[in-house]
């Protein structure tokens, strides 16, 4: 099945070099099919889509969260946008409540002061984020705290997480 499309990217691909386009062209044109490297936070597991390594530019993540609270309201240094193809939550941004059911989607700015709170089971959304910041964060975060800990063991260990990405905190027991 898979073989056929991929035999069609590559004609697809070569018809484009030979119609004159540079690199970039060719770069933008190609697609990878990437499974992903799942990482763990004690709210979620997140799964890379995209890495800012392969994209040159951005970074998407699929985030699969379950039912309740996330961590307290924070900002990051990097702006991001959610999209919820599944589930329903309620994202905080800057004192304002934000219902996102499938379909929905939102932008939270750099420096904002944010979280989320999931109303059904679970909710699976999509982040995506400029630049590499939001992967080195993750990447940290799946290094420092391991799979399964509870929110309340796991603070003092996301504390210096986010303190060495720069992100501040409110509201943190």
């Amino acid at each position: 099945m898979w073989e056929g499309r991929a035999h069609g990217a590559r004609r697809d691909i070569i018809a484009l070099a030979e119609a004159g386009l540079g690199v970039a062209d060719l770069h933008a044109a190609a697609i990878e099919v990437v499974e992903g490297q799942e990482l763990h936070s004690p709210d979620a597991i997140i799964t890379v889509k995209a890495g800012a390594e392969h994209t040159g530019a951005f970074e998407l993540f699929e985030v699969d969260a379950p039912r309740g609270p996330a961590v307290p309201p924070h900002g990051t240094p990097w702006p991001k946008a959610y999209y919820v193809p599944h589930g329903r939550m309620a994202v905080l941004v800057d004192g304002e409540i934000h219902d996102l059911g499938p379909g929905a989607s939102i932008t939270v700015p750099a420096g904002a002061m944010h979280t989320f709170t999931v109303h059904t089971p679970s909710v699976k959304f999509l982040a995506f984020s400029p630049g590499a910041q939001m992967g080195r964060f993750f990447r940290d975060v799946d290094q420092a705290v391991p799979a399964g800990t509870p929110m309340t063991e796991a603070a003092p260990l996301l504390t210096e997480v986010l303190h060495r990405h720069g992100i501040t905190l409110q509201d943190w027991p």
